[in-house]
């Protein structure tokens, strides 16, 4: 058995824990989308199906499958396997912590401003690119999305203070 398979001198979360909190969550959000699906109106009205009736159904679904994999998980015995080592999940935080900030602060920047700050951001800090490289990529993508999308598909994506400025 390889060193990575059995979990012998690797630090880490378990495969069992994690796929365990993978399964606390879905339920989590099987009980949200039922309950959004409530307010919504889940049940049937004179003319069809209420709005949240689809969705108070799938968060059913959602909620039992995930049920039934969590006991089934608990049923099963710890084999100790190892989902990651702390090197490898700080390589999935280092794209996902930048790309969660960048989806926060598109109401506040907009979407051209926060654009250029994250490619700046992993070109720089990831790829390592030259700052010419960077600023010409980090400059010239937002600004093709805006004529792609504003200008020629007559399309407004969601804008900052910097474009209310410029009167984009």
């Amino acid at each position: 058995m390889s060193e990575h398979s059995s979990g012998v001198g690797q630090r880490g979360p378990s495969h069992r824990w994690t796929e365990f909190g993978v399964g606390v969550f879905c339920i989590l959000f099987g009980v949200i989308t039922i309950i959004g699906s409530m307010k919504a109106g889940a049940g049937w009205g004179a003319e069809g199906p209420k709005s949240g009736f689809f969705p108070f159904y799938i968060g059913i679904i959602i909620v039992l499958a995930s049920c039934v994999n969590c006991i089934q998980l608990l049923m099963e015995p710890d084999d100790g396997q190892l989902f990651a080592d702390w090197g490898q999940l700080r390589q999935v935080l280092s794209v996902f912590v930048p790309t969660t900030i960048y989806c926060l602060s598109i109401p506040y920047l907009g979407i051209y401003v926060a654009s250029v700050l994250l490619i700046a951001l992993f070109m720089k800090w990831l790829g390592k690119y030259p700052w010419t490289t960077t600023a010409a990529v980090a400059l010239g993508t937002p600004l093709a999305v805006y004529l792609f999308f504003e200008k020629w598909f007559l399309i407004p994506l969601p804008k900052g203070p910097l474009e209310e400025l410029l009167g984009l």
